[in-house]
């Protein structure tokens, strides 16, 4: 997570220096695009096309190692036929290059990539119908699926110890749950921390493991009309969280972010699963585990958002997004409990096996 002097404070004529310097392109137009932790820009140039130029936050910046293992994931999975952005060269070949500049805060080195820009709406801004769902499910399991193809001399800078995001890191919030200090959900999410190393710890030998993407959410995933109602998915975006993780824990992350803007948040689950089933199956230690590493989405959500906030206070309405929401549905799973939300889960998956 980016303190307030490590993200980058772009201004458009450091946008137009660096597409101009690096790429050889003239911008026509620059835009800001939402990010956590970096800063994103729109860029469309007058030699046609349109582009992503992201800037990393120094704090990533000084791991070139693993961003460009990220690069070559997203290239691997275009090349594969999923829809993920792909980095274009520099003038002089380079996928990504480290830029000196002042943003205000003294000169700051920032990794610099201009990315594809592709077409569609994000999956936070459509209906969310049963087919989308389904369709995010199906992605997310096909992507890991591919993954698994992919080779690289570095694979192993995926093997992210104490990465904050993932969810093998859950025992890690212990310490930022102070953020919570008067507020009652601070115990939901202690004992949420509890079950998890009671319930999920001793099952997690039998998960089998991937690449995650890990942020498989309803803002980095775009769609686009296929028909006149129904959507198809467009896009995959941001790999910044990609690390050594289990399919079940893609399928978790998925689930929850699913839920956030929808009416029906505790069915989405079954939809979402039937989805990722269709491409591969659970075992019977990843099912029963499936509603727990929910929960624990939810409450890394909360708990980063709310610690994050006290870093950049100024972007406290993007950063609480999911987290605002995430705070009833969490509460709400809580009081209805897994058993109940694990009937609702499989039965509906099963339903659509049935229909097979």
């Amino acid at each position: 997570m980016a303190s307030k002097d490590s993200k980058p404070n772009l201004s458009h004529a450091h946008v137009s220096e660096l597409v101009r310097r690096l790429y050889g392109l003239s911008d026509s137009e620059i835009r800001p695009l939402p990010s956590y932790d970096d800063q994103n820009f729109y860029v469309s140039v007058k030699e046609g096309g349109e582009y992503v130029l992201k800037v990393m936050n120094t704090g990533d910046s000084q791991n070139p190692t693993l961003l460009e293992l990220q690069t070559h994931a997203m290239n691997f999975l275009h090349s594969r036929g999923l829809p993920a952005q792909t980095a274009i060269p520099t003038k002089t070949g380079l996928l990504m290059s480290l830029e000196e500049i002042d943003c205000g805060f003294g000169p700051q080195k920032y990794l610099v990539r201009l990315l594809t820009y592709l077409p569609g709406t994000t999956v936070a801004k459509i209906p969310n119908s049963p087919t989308i769902l389904y369709e995010v499910g199906k992605m997310a399991a096909t992507m890991d699926r591919v993954f698994q193809e992919m080779e690289h001399p570095n694979l192993s800078v995926l093997q992210r110890k104490n990465f904050i995001w993932s969810l093998s890191s859950i025992t890690l919030l212990e310490k930022y749950l102070p953020v919570m200090d008067g507020d009652p959900m601070q115990q939901v999410v202690s004992k949420v921390i509890e079950q998890y190393k009671a319930q999920v710890l001793p099952k997690m030998s039998a998960f089998r493991k991937c690449i995650n993407h890990g942020d498989f959410n309803d803002h980095n995933i775009l769609a686009m009309l296929d028909g006149p109602s129904q959507y198809k998915i467009s896009g995959i975006l941001d790999f910044g969280d990609m690390s050594s993780g289990y399919y079940i824990f893609e399928l978790a992350i998925a689930i929850m972010y699913m839920m956030i803007e929808n009416p029906s948040p505790v069915d989405v689950g079954g939809h979402v699963l039937a989805g990722y089933e269709s491409v591969f199956p659970l075992n019977e230690a990843e099912r029963d585990c499936l509603f727990l590493l929910v929960l624990c989405r939810f409450s890394q959500s909360l708990v980063l958002a709310r610690y994050s906030v006290l870093q950049q206070p100024e972007n406290e309405e993007y950063l609480m997004i999911t987290s605002r929401t995430g705070i009833k549905h969490l509460s709400r799973m809580w009081e209805l409990g897994k058993r109940e939300v694990d009937k609702i889960w499989f039965e509906c998956a099963k339903k659509y096996k049935d229909l097979v």
